[in-house]
């Protein structure tokens, strides 16, 4: 893949440390959360960024290559959008699922407002790559995928991280995004070796890389991107430079973001990790090598092998496949945030974490869309809205979410303080539709809620 651009060292571009990431020294380029963009409206930094001929490339969030369905043709029209807004050489995305349910499993369909694993087996290999083959045609600019971090395991995997990734490349010719923090937190979580799936993967497909901090807690990594970037992580990271020379290499950071200095002083210490690892490593045998994938002779390609071809065949195609995945994810999804029964085969305990992971985030999102929410509430916010979603699944995104919850609470003439109510009632009419609700429909709501809960 040598048309891959060589971006060099960057950084997370965040509106809340826009300021900052001007200002830092060696910054050879950004990424930006596609979905946070308006093309006809750059925010100012990026465009001051673009002129001073920094790279910006947007990072999607929303596409769900791993679900079930084929992506959607408009999120598919708005990242090819953004990456011509902002002249990108390449565009980026995750190897993950955020919706299941709809037409596959006749059922409603359910946003998880967050990434999760899909399972690496031949059936959600056999849709993701077709799912990729939509997206590749669909954008004006090469595609990189990204590995997720997952504090679960799907039961009966067929194959190991960097088989999936291999073949995945192999079938597809799609780049890599490969986040060393998330190869950490599977380390922790999942028992996964990074080392091992370095040596699995066709390293030569690498587009670019991702550190990022997190934090464990009972036994369980969590990448917050919220934390310092962590010596294990670093670890992982001079594991991947021995192994090839990345053509970038990104600091994440999404939250609690500190002082310039120490942004300025991690991303220093990434630079010292991969010359280190560059001035000690020593040759090594081709990607792939002893991996039964065939990803050291034909990786990035793109060509669909006949074995995989015949493989299709005898499993009754793709269709068939997605059948069987949706079903699947559907399930699993349910289980996270609309509490029905886990799957058989994944760890109740495990499920548990990841579901209050999901309503966690979700809290945090809503109160920075909404700051008004935790403004009213007070420290009764997050406790409410944590109930709330323990048994109100998002149906449409976090904007939707917060009206929803505020709706919520009306309906069950909350807040108790009269005055937090009256400013909650007025934030939510001024939201929620052009013509507020009428006293009937209220009345309504109120009555639906009461027969719904008996």
């Amino acid at each position: 893949m040598n048309d891959t651009p060589q971006l060099g060292i960057g950084i997370g571009w965040r509106p809340e440390i826009a300021d900052t990431v001007e200002a830092l020294s060696g910054v050879d380029w950004v990424e930006a959360v596609a979905e946070n963009i308006c093309p006809g409206h750059l925010p100012d930094s990026l465009v001051r960024l673009r002129e001073r001929g920094v790279t910006v490339v947007p990072h999607g969030v929303s596409l769900g290559l791993g679900g079930a369905d084929r992506p959607d043709a408009r999120r598919l029209a708005d990242l090819a959008e953004r990456a011509e807004a902002l002249g990108s050489p390449l565009v980026t995305e995750h190897i993950a699922f955020v919706r299941a349910g709809g037409a596959l499993t006749a059922s409603p369909v359910l946003e998880a407002g967050h990434l999760l694993p899909v399972p690496r087996t031949r059936d959600a290999l056999r849709v993701l790559c077709e799912n990729i083959r939509i997206a590749q045609d669909s954008l004006p600019v090469p595609l990189a995928v990204e590995n997720i971090a997952a504090l679960i395991s799907w039961p009966d995997e067929e194959m190991s991280e960097g088989q999936f990734l291999a073949e995945l490349v192999e079938r597809t010719g799609v780049r890599l995004l490969i986040d060393v923090a998330n190869m950490h937190t599977n380390h922790v979580n999942r028992g996964e070796d990074p080392a091992k799936a370095l040596d699995e993967l066709p390293v030569e497909a690498i587009a670019y890389v991702h550190v990022a901090g997190g934090i464990e807690r009972d036994g369980v990594w969590h990448d917050t991107h919220a934390h310092p970037v962590t010596a294990p992580v670093l670890d992982v990271l001079a594991e991947l430079r021995a192994r090839v020379a990345p053509p970038g290499v990104l600091l994440e950071r999404d939250d609690d973001f500190p002082p310039a200095a120490e942004l300025a002083g991690e991303l220093a210490t990434i630079r010292e990790t991969i010359t280190a690892a560059a001035s000690a490593a020593s040759p090594r045998p081709p990607t792939g090598a002893g991996t039964g994938t065939g990803a050291g002779t034909g990786a990035g390609t793109g060509v669909v092998t006949a074995a995989a071809v015949t493989e299709e065949r005898e499993a009754g195609g793709t269709d068939a496949a997605r059948g069987r995945l949706a079903l699947g994810e559907a399930a699993l999804l349910s289980s996270l945030v609309a509490g029905t029964p886990a799957p058989e085969g994944f760890d109740p305990r495990r499920l548990r974490v990841q579901s209050r992971a999901l309503a966690a985030k979700r809290a945090g999102v809503v109160a920075k869309i909404a700051p008004e929410l935790p403004e009213i509430l007070g420290k009764g916010f997050r406790p409410a809205f944590l109930a709330y979603a323990a048994h109100t699944p998002m149906r449409a995104g976090y904007r939707r979410d917060a009206l929803d919850f505020a709706e919520s609470l009306l309906i069950e003439r909350r807040p108790e303080d009269s005055a937090a109510r009256r400013r909650l009632t007025l934030w939510w009419r001024e939201r929620a539709a052009s013509r507020p609700p009428r006293r009937a429909t209220r009345l309504f709501r109120v009555a639906r809620a009461a027969l719904a809960g008996r």
